[in-house]
């Protein structure tokens, strides 16, 4: 009994050491590279709810978008869910955004600025191109279509493409 007792025990440990000593999984990088032709121009239809990324006039990837909470029309004020519309640029990158990765849009310009003072209001801003997280995530599950404050979101694995191909400074058109 005790013989048995020890062979258990001893194939125990040496189960447990060889468990532990397993190799971890790799996770994959959400910092991914790109070797193609520049982005150029970002365009974005809200009413297709399309964003194209070109290089002069070639379209070198295409993405379903989720925009504002309101979609409809510019955005005005801080808080009213619109995605703006008009020429913006990309202006910065968060590599740790809760969104998964975002790249950031230079809105409020000067125009969007002085109509919201105007109203005696804020324009608002962090406007960013940016994957799910979590937030995205729970939004699917609801099934909202449209659902950032008023971003353009796409799907994680979708953003990682698109950060890899940006640089700062690239036009963004966003369409009606």
């Amino acid at each position: 009994m005790i013989r048995a007792f020890r062979a258990f025990a001893a194939v125990f440990v040496v189960g447990l050491l060889v468990a532990c000593s397993s190799a971890p999984t790799q996770t994959r990088s959400k910092f991914l590279s790109y070797n193609g032709p520049a982005v150029t121009q970002i365009v974005v239809n809200k009413g297709d709810r399309r964003m194209y990324l070109l290089n002069g006039q070639t379209v070198l990837r295409s993405y379903d978008v989720h925009l504002g909470n309101a979609p409809s029309g510019h955005k005005n004020f801080e808080g009213d869910g619109r995605t703006p519309e008009g020429i913006y640029f990309i202006d910065r990158f968060n590599p740790n955004s809760a969104y998964h990765l975002s790249a950031g849009i230079s809105y409020p310009n000067v125009q969007d600025t002085a109509f919201a003072l105007a109203h005696g209001r804020r324009p608002g801003g962090d406007i960013f191109i940016h994957g799910r997280g979590a937030e995205g995530a729970a939004a699917a599950r609801a099934r909202r279509a449209d659902w950032t404050a008023g971003c353009i979101a796409v799907e994680d694995h979708e953003i990682e493409e698109i950060y890899a191909m940006l640089t700062t400074g690239v036009p963004v058109v966003i369409n009606p």
